[in-house]
């Protein structure tokens, strides 16, 4: 896939559990990306009450005017399905990330290859360290700003060759 001219959307999903079978999706923060152009932003989040597990709960206090919520935890996922439409998705973690997207045909792929970087359990620090970004709470931003890092830095190789 090509990020500089291709359609695609960088999704993080926060679930309730690591496994689906007993848990729901908590969040979803989605950008719909057409090369380096944002065309949209996908925010929906369960409210509180429906979130058992106090922790996540508590992680997921942020911004809360910038999310949609529902109460029915699989609203999110089918207006998730209706918004991505057939866009490549590219994530940020494959283990419980694929399990709760299986019912997308969509084409999937980890984000890390395109910044020429893994997938760990500090990937986000490494993110920022490796582009000079501020911290945020909204991880497909952090991406997003990546992405158009890696863009710049090869169109100046490529000015330089």
């Amino acid at each position: 896939m090509n990020l500089e001219k291709d359609k695609y959307i960088i999704v993080e999903i926060i679930p309730t559990h690591s496994k689906v079978e007993k848990g729901i999706i908590a969040q979803i923060s989605a950008l719909k990306l057409e090369g380096l152009k944002l065309l949209d932003r996908f925010d929906y989040r369960l409210k509180d009450e429906l979130i058992e597990n106090k922790d996540l709960r508590e992680m997921i206090q942020y911004d809360k005017n910038s999310f949609t919520y529902v109460d029915n935890p699989y609203f999110i996922l089918e207006k998730f399905k209706s918004w991505v439409k057939d866009f490549p998705l590219l994530i940020m973690e494959d283990s419980y990330t694929l399990d709760y997207l299986k019912e997308l045909k969509n084409k999937k792929e980890m984000i890390y290859p395109y910044l020429n970087m893994e997938h760990s359990y500090d990937v986000f620090h490494q993110i920022m360290k490796k582009y000079n970004l501020e911290p945020s709470d909204h991880l497909v931003d952090l991406l997003y700003e990546a992405i158009i890092y890696e863009s710049n830095n090869k169109n100046k190789e490529e000015k330089n060759n």
